[in-house]
C-alpha cells in the first residue's frame, strides 16, 4: 500500500509539474502578447499625436506669417510716404504698427514647429522600435523548447517577421505650408 501511494504521489507531482510548466509557458505567451498590442497602441497614439499637433502647429505658425506679412506692408507702405515727404503720417503708421506688433516671432514659431516635428517624429521611431522589440521577444518565446511543444499545443503561433518598418507613412506630415 505504501509503494502505491508513494507512486500516486510521484505521478501527482509529475501532473502538477507539467500542469506548472503549462500554465507558467502560457502565461508568459499570454503577457508578451498583452506588451505587443500595447506596444501597437502606444504607436497609433503618437501617430495621433502627430496628426493633431503639426497641423495645429503650422496652422499657427501660418497664420502668424499674414500678421507679419501684413506687418511688413504696413512699414513699407510708410517708407513710401516719408520718401514721398509725408514724414509725420509715416511716423504714425509706424507707431501704430509698433503697438499693433510689438515683436515679430515668426522666425521662433518655425523653430518651435521644427523642435516639435523632431520630438514627435523621434518618439515615433522610438514606440515602432519597442515594438519591434517587444515581437522579438515574443517569438523567441514561441521557439525556444519546450515552449514551442507547449505552445503549439495550445495554437499559439509564430507572429510574421515583417515588423514596424521606419518608412515614411502614407500619413506622415509633407508640404505642410501648402495652402
Amino acid at each position: 500500500m505504501k509503494k502505491v501511494l508513494i507512486i500516486l504521489g510521484i505521478v501527482l507531482g509529475l501532473i502538477l509539474m507539467i500542469a506548472g510548466i503549462f500554465i507558467g509557458t502560457n502565461n508568459t505567451a499570454i503577457n508578451l502578447e498583452e506588451q505587443i498590442k500595447e506596444s501597437k497602441s502606444s504607436i497609433n497614439i503618437q501617430e495621433k499625436r502627430r496628426e493633431d499637433l503639426i497641423y495645429n502647429l503650422v496652422d499657427t505658425v501660418q497664420n502668424y506669417n499674414k500678421y507679419e506679412q501684413e506687418t511688413m506692408t504696413q512699414i513699407i507702405e510708410a517708407r513710401t510716404m516719408a520718401s514721398n515727404g509725408h514724414i509725420e503720417d509715416a511716423e504714425m503708421t509706424i507707431s501704430a504698427v509698433a503697438e499693433q506688433y510689438p515683436e515679430l516671432k515668426s522666425n521662433e514659431n518655425y523653430k518651435t514647429l521644427m523642435t516639435e516635428l523632431a520630438v514627435t517624429e523621434n518618439l515615433i521611431a522610438e514606440h515602432r522600435n519597442n515594438y519591434n522589440i517587444q515581437v522579438k521577444q515574443y517569438n523567441k518565446h514561441i521557439k525556444k523548447f519546450p515552449n514551442n511543444l507547449i505552445l503549439n499545443i495550445m495554437g499559439y503561433e509564430k507572429l510574421d517577421n515583417t515588423y514596424l518598418e521606419y518608412e515614411a507613412e502614407e500619413d506622415a506630415p509633407r508640404n505642410l505650408f501648402e495652402d
